[in-house]
């Protein structure tokens, strides 16, 4: 199929423009910031969303995409998302129209899916966006793993006493695991296990470093970020 001109191509603008229906594989809710998501992949989408700092702004459902089909029908096309990004932390920082699906949603459907993938991309292009699709091979990975067991901590009040002893610690040792950081601020291991949601804190925070794509575990490699005192 050719690239649709640019006169077939048209949108219509006015906030969440699709209502959340019953689909296949559904799971309606709403995430703390009051998105609305209609499936499991888009919650756990979401979320990673939720963990990435460099997210400014993320409007569901946000556009509806007018074109015609190779058979000359108006057709209309609501993308899932639209992610729009903190300038200050990301050069790269085109807004990017997104859809979310399951794999199997594309079987056998792929040629009306190019077509909308086509406007979409039309559309997103003449806004100066990106537009990129994104399934459960994208979205479920060690990376929401991490996201799922540290947000939680991330706005939890502890002890200013154990972060203090926590930066001081990994300010010294540099480079050292959960299990380590903790050992070394205390011998004692009900102290440790004392020690350990405030790592995960400022893991969450980014003020300490690790490895965001791989599975965290209290071996993993973790290390004093540059600025961190």
């Amino acid at each position: 199929m050719s690239t649709l001109n640019a006169n077939k191509v048209s949108s219509l603008v006015s906030g969440p423009v699709r209502q959340i229906g019953v689909q296949s594989r559904s799971v309606t809710g709403t995430m703390p910031n009051g998105n609305r998501y209609e499936s499991s992949l888009e919650r756990d989408f979401m979320l990673l969303l939720q963990f990435d700092f460099s997210v400014d702004i993320y409007t569901p459902q946000p556009v509806v995409v007018k074109f015609q089909d190779q058979d000359g029908n108006w057709c209309r096309y609501t993308p899932d998302g639209l992610i729009e990004w903190r300038t200050d932390l990301r050069r790269d920082s085109q807004p990017v129209l997104v859809e979310i699906k399951y794999r199997e949603a594309f079987h056998g459907k792929w040629r009306a899916w190019r077509e909308r993938i086509n406007a979409a991309k039309q559309y997103a292009e003449e806004r100066g966006w990106l537009f990129e699709i994104y399934t459960e091979r994208e979205i479920r990975t060690p990376y929401l793993d991490n996201a799922r067991f540290l947000l939680p901590y991330r706005n939890r009040a502890f002890d200013s006493g154990a972060e203090e002893a926590v930066r001081s610690a990994i300010d010294e040792l540099v480079e050292t695991t959960p299990s380590g950081l903790a050992e070394f601020i205390s011998p004692d291991r009900w102290r440790q296990a004392e020690i350990l949601p405030t790592i995960w804190k400022l893991l969450a925070e980014r003020r300490i470093g690790f490895d965001l794509v791989q599975p965290l575990t209290m071996q993993s490699p973790i290390w004093v970020l540059g600025g961190y005192a």
